[in-house]
């Protein structure tokens, strides 16, 4: 966090500051900020946030131990720490982000980039991280921060010297993506896709649009939109960029694309393609070898490009850095185990279209005489379209010709009935109620050669499952 007062803090946060014994309104604060105790460091803000299990309030004493300056509360807590106490701490948070990194802006030349998409922003974040990280320092989430709290607490890492905030914008209703975004004003907002994760929650797929296209309504007036030409659905915003004076740059495979992709291979090496890069003086092309397993990644890697080059980085600088990626994110695409059997493990995340992509992946990598075995658990958040998407994946693997499908959990079972139906019987694809059952079966079922997708929702939690037997198979 920037350098900033007591006082200043509290006026951030419409609090009431409660001092210790040792400070005044003038002592300042600079450390990190952060809800978990465990994370507190000497100088650091500890957020007391109440929770559903437990009650942050709780831990106060904890990150007074570990050293910690200031403590935003929603009630006094006894402890030896000076408070600032707030109605709701989440708001504090927000609002405090929001003072962060404004005052940030005028201090350097603080550049911020905010993503959001139905499937592919953590990837995307992290391709964009790796290539700014080379210009200077950058600010990204950890992992797949990009809530109402995760979202701020990343913005609060800014301090005096960063040039690059980049931010991921997920949301489960509408109206959070304008929330968190219109806490930085993005100078560039990227829109990767608008697909069916989280459209339970939204209501639809027309929801989620209008949802995603609250990252083009917070672009500062004169700032860029990176859009997905491919998407009909991200391709209209345009118009909404063009009404708030932002400026479109079109990246994906089709034509039209300013940054665009030809020639994708994929294999079990990862995925290379020819980069073109169009601009006034004609287009140039570039080779681009992603160490990342799945053609879908292209379009990540296509974003990353565009959105750094908007902001002076070569192309072919850029391409340079992105071929150093070795994995995602863990349990998104990673390879575990061995070459005798390897295991894909992209378990933290499934929706109708990353599922469909993984298993494309698997099909690709997968060469003559080496088995395709997809262990596949249900996606959570489809509302009414549950049941169709399902069915859809269990019909997808079948005429991929995947050789054994393994289906876990009671929630995909529905899953496990369409590859039934569409003739993968006699042992093809089997139903386990638990990963411990099934991690049983496939100790028994898996031979040299194989080569073993996990894929489901977070909730169905078979990234563990995926690996204990990377481990297993190492």
């Amino acid at each position: 966090m920037i350098r900033m007062t007591l006082a200043d803090v509290a006026d951030a946060v419409g609090g009431v500051l409660d001092l210790a014994r040792s400070d005044t309104r003038d002592t300042i604060v600079s450390g990190m900020v952060d809800t978990d105790s465990r994370l507190i460091g000497p100088g650091d803000v500890f957020v007391a946030k109440p929770g559903d299990v437990t009650d942050g309030h709780l831990f106060v004493p904890a990150a007074v131990e570990a050293g910690a300056a200031l403590a935003l509360v929603e009630h006094h807590v006894d402890a030896e720490i000076s408070q600032i106490v707030v109605p709701d701490v989440v708001q504090a948070l927000a609002d405090l982000a929001r003072t962060v990194v404004a005052r940030a802006r005028e201090i350097g030349d603080l550049r911020v980039v905010g993503i959001t998409g139905s499937n592919g922003k953590t990837t995307t974040k992290n391709l964009v991280q790796r290539i700014l990280q080379d210009e200077g320092e950058t600010v990204a989430p950890r992992n797949s921060f990009n809530n109402d709290v995760g979202a701020p607490l990343t913005m609060l890492r800014v301090g005096e010297g960063t040039r690059f905030l980049v931010s991921e914008f997920g949301a489960d209703t509408g109206g959070m993506i304008a929330r968190l975004a219109g806490l930085v004003t993005p100078d560039i907002g990227a829109v990767l896709m608008v697909g069916l994760a989280h459209a339970g929650g939204f209501g639809g797929i027309e929801a989620t649009q209008r949802a995603k296209t609250e990252l083009v309504q917070a672009i500062r007036p004169g700032g860029i939109a990176v859009l997905n030409i491919d998407d009909p659905r991200v391709a209209a915003m345009a118009e909404v960029a063009a009404e708030r004076g932002v400026t479109v740059r079109w990246f994906g495979r089709g034509p039209g694309a300013e940054v665009r992709a030809e020639d994708v291979e994929v294999s079990a090496a990862g995925t290379t393609s020819t980069i073109v890069v169009t601009d006034g003086s004609g287009e140039r092309r570039m080779p681009l070898h992603l160490q990342v397993l799945g053609e879908h990644h292209v379009m990540n890697a296509l974003a990353a490009i565009a959105i750094t080059r908007e902001l002076g980085v070569d192309p072919e600088d850029a391409i340079a850095r992105l071929a150093t990626v070795q994995i995602a994110e863990r349990w998104r695409m990673q390879p575990l185990g061995s070459e005798r059997v390897r295991i894909i493990n992209d378990a933290y995340n499934a929706s109708p279209d990353s599922m469909s992509a993984a298993l494309r992946t698997l099909a690709q990598i997968t060469e003559p005489g080496q088995r395709k075995v997809a262990v596949l658990g249900a996606m959570s958040e489809l509302g009414e379209a549950a049941g169709e998407e399902h069915d859809r994946v269990g019909l997808q693997a079948v005429r991929l010709r995947i050789e054994r499908i393994v289906v876990v959990g009671r929630d995909a079972r529905r899953l496990f009935l369409a590859a039934i139906g569409e003739g993968s019987w006699d042992g093809e694809a089997v139903f386990f109620e638990t990963s411990d059952e099934a991690y049983d079966y496939l100790m028994t079922e898996l031979r040299d050669g194989d080569r073993v997708l996990v894929k489901s929702s977070n909730s169905a939690g078979l990234r563990h499952l995926g690996d204990r037997l990377g481990e297993s198979f190492s």
